[in-house]
């Protein structure tokens, strides 16, 4: 979880009161060539649908969800400053004031009163007193901002240690059950403060090197006020979500991870959209790029081809928009989801816990908030979009698709499930004691339904089964053995099914499937 977001509460309260899709894979696939033949398909009939009104989404996000959500100009490209970590150096400081609320507060103090010794009490009583005699001249630091960027905690005011007082706010921990609850977090000096802010971020993990100059800059940005040696800023100048302003970022920065051409993304960036969007079932946020198609008209609908893994798949969408600009394909609106910036998963275990294990999370994520909330931004048309996903991916759409029945919202009326690694979900299943029988029963839905309102493109590599031959158990089924099986059950169900093997390894065939879906789903 981005520590801005884990920091929220504390903030506002201070105030008021295995298998992988990327070609980085780590299986020796050097040697395989993508080939264009199809060695199996059970229709020779692409699916055609034909456009329908626009669905209306219910947005179900929190008010939380919905402050954070942000949308801006792509910065996929950007670099970033890295902040000076020489304590000797000159460093500019800049801080933002907020009025104070001396009536807000001291009802605050009265609603949390068991939180305080009546010392502690009486001290603040007094110094509410104080703050209430400067009137207009009562203002609290809010936002600190130093060489440029923000810093994620506050500083405290002039006056929070007066007479033996102490700097305080409250703040949400687990308990011992793993609930929430609220536990008040006082400090007698400065000092005493910033080993909190130590160690609260080591514990979180974060880098010696963050936290030694997150240490630094609180240090200079308290000497600052206590000197007035600062510009004074005003409100809302900073913003909190620009990822240059954000020190956690210039440590934690990882868009070299993202695999794309940055000429071909470089042409196209003017019609790229980048939002970043926060859920609080998952803990996390996750940055989503929307590239909108050639001469896009805000007042005209169009549908979504929504592509999961989007560190990989986001460098597909130039290719994929080039086919719109030569006519090859219909204008549809790309977009494409992971994790925000300052997230790296190397070794992919982040990935294969949401789009296998929190599939349901994640499903309830992108069917009620994100979907509507590009709904209310653009205007799409749900019953002709798309949903695709490939490996884990494919084990998530292959989840999405069979239980999409249960929700209010319908954002998607076709689903590309490619080479789904269904084996990697059974191996958790049985480590968690969970029946195979619900996802190889496709979770039920043809028990619930007669037929499937839906479309499925159903790929995968058929070269591809050896690749991960070593992690393949006694009994499991195969790569392709697990795709044929559920070939036969749609079929069994008369499913629209468009089934299609590629002359290919595990994930070499994506892009030009890509485009080949674009092209027969959504034709000119």
């Amino acid at each position: 979880m981005k520590k801005t977001v884990t920091l929220l509460l504390i903030l506002a309260m201070t105030l008021s009161f295995t298998a992988c899709a990327g070609k980085q894979e780590s299986s020796s696939q050097t040697e395989n060539s993508l080939g264009s033949e199809t060695t199996e398909s059970s229709s020779a009939i692409p699916i055609q649908t034909q456009t329908s009104s626009p669905a209306k989404l219910t947005n179900k996000m929190t008010e939380n969800e919905l402050e954070w959500v942000s949308k801006r100009e792509l910065t996929l490209l950007d670099e970033f400053e890295k902040p000076n970590t020489d304590p000797n150096a000159e460093h500019n400081v800049s801080i933002e004031f907020v009025k104070g609320d001396t009536e807000t507060t001291r009802k605050y103090l009265d609603e949390n009163r068991d939180m305080f010794t009546d010392e502690e009490y009486d001290h603040e009583l007094r110094k509410l007193k104080m703050r209430a005699e400067k009137g207009d001249d009562d203002l609290l630091p809010s936002t600190i901002i130093v060489d440029g960027f923000v810093l994620p905690y506050f500083i405290p005011a002039e006056d929070d240690f007066y007479d033996g007082g102490s700097y305080w706010f409250i703040t949400s921990q687990p308990d011992e059950n793993g609930e929430p609850e609220l536990v008040k977090e006082s400090f007698k000096s400065f000092e005493e403060y910033l080993e909190y802010v130590r160690d609260r971020d080591t514990e979180w993990g974060y880098s010696k090197e963050l936290v030694d100059t997150e240490i630094m800059y609180l240090q200079i940005a308290y000497d600052a006020l206590k000197s007035g040696d600062y510009e004074t800023l005003p409100e809302g100048t900073a913003d909190h979500r620009d990822d240059h302003m954000n020190l956690w970022f210039a440590f934690n920065d990882h868009r070299d991870d993202w695999e794309f051409d940055r000429d071909a993304v470089e042409a196209i960036k003017d019609s790229v959209d980048e939002i970043s969007i926060y859920d609080e079932e998952m803990g996390k946020e996750f940055t989503v790029h929307v590239t909108l198609p050639p001469d896009y008209d805000k007042d005209s609908t169009y549908p979504v081809f929504f592509l999961t893994d989007g560190i990989w798949r986001f460098g597909n969408c130039p290719e994929l928009r080039k086919c719109m600009e030569n006519g090859e394909a219909a204008p549809v609106i790309l977009v494409s989801l992971y994790y925000s910036y300052d997230v790296t998963d190397p070794d992919q275990e982040m990935r294969y816990e949401d789009l296998v294990i929190n599939r349901e999370l994640l499903l309830n994520f992108i069917t009620d908030n994100l979907m509507p909330y590009l709904c209310e931004n653009y205007n799409i048309d749900c019953g002709n979009s798309t949903l695709y996903g490939h490996s884990d991916g494919g084990v998530f759409t292959h989840h999405a698709l069979f239980n999409s029945d249960k929700y209010e919202n319908q954002p998607f009326g076709h689903y590309i499930i490619g080479s789904p690694a269904l084996w990697g979900l059974k191996h958790y299943n049985e480590y968690e004691g969970i029946s195979n029988d619900i996802y190889m029963n496709d979770y039920g839905y043809f028990d619930r339904n007669d037929t499937l309102d839906k479309t499925v493109f159903l790929c995968a590599g058929s070269l591809e089964d050896p690749d991960y031959a070593e992690n393949y158990r006694e009994g499991d089924d195969t790569t392709l053995e697990g795709v044929a099986k559920l070939k036969e059950r749609l079929e069994a169900h008369n499913a629209e099914l468009t089934y299609k093997l590629y002359e290919s390894h595990h994930y070499q065939y994506i892009p030009e499937m890509l485009i080949e879906f674009l092209k027969e789903t959504y034709p000119c």
